[in-house]
């Protein structure tokens, strides 16, 4: 296997740390000795700052999830009640397995739509993105994949 490239600075998110922490040597466990535990070290206030998403890019993905999320989810919602007073004034009559299959996919669309949300906002600090972050999602998207891709070659 060839040498892994430390990561360019374009490549790499604002939130990204520069360098790879070390992972704890493993403990060979003999006979003689018990294995125990360890508890997890605690990280430093540094370390934290390093590895967390900074404010304005979860509050950014957190309105971009409630869009994407809630207007579905809304509807999904309202279809029982619209359901309900629709067949209750004999206006129409509708099939419960309509209004189920009806309300699933609003339900489905919610959920895909918290992925969009997160997927779709943009990374970085100072970078808005469009209104609907057809552009964001490809490039976080493809992080995603690259980082997949990485950590499945590094596990073989």
């Amino acid at each position: 296997m060839a040498a892994e490239e430390p990561q360019k600075q374009s490549d790499r998110l604002p939130f990204e740390p520069a360098r790879k922490r070390q992972k704890p040597p493993k403990a060979q466990a003999s006979a003689t000795q018990e294995t125990k535990a360890q508890p997890n070290r605690k990280l430093t206030k540094r370390e934290k700052e390093e590895i967390a998403i900074p404010k304005v890019v979860s509050s950014r993905m957190a309105r971009r999830m409630a869009a994407f999320a809630g207007i579905p989810t809304f509807f999904g919602v309202s279809t029982f009640f619209v359901s309900y007073i629709v067949v209750s004034n004999g206006w129409l009559r509708l099939p419960p397995i309509a209004v189920l299959m009806v309300s699933m996919g609003c339900f489905g669309l919610g959920v895909l739509g918290i992925t969009y949300g997160i997927l779709s906002a943009s990374w970085d600090e100072d970078r808005i993105g469009g209104i609907w972050g057809g552009q964001e999602f490809q490039t976080n998207w493809g992080r995603m994949v690259e980082a997949w891709r990485a950590n499945r070659q590094k596990n073989v």
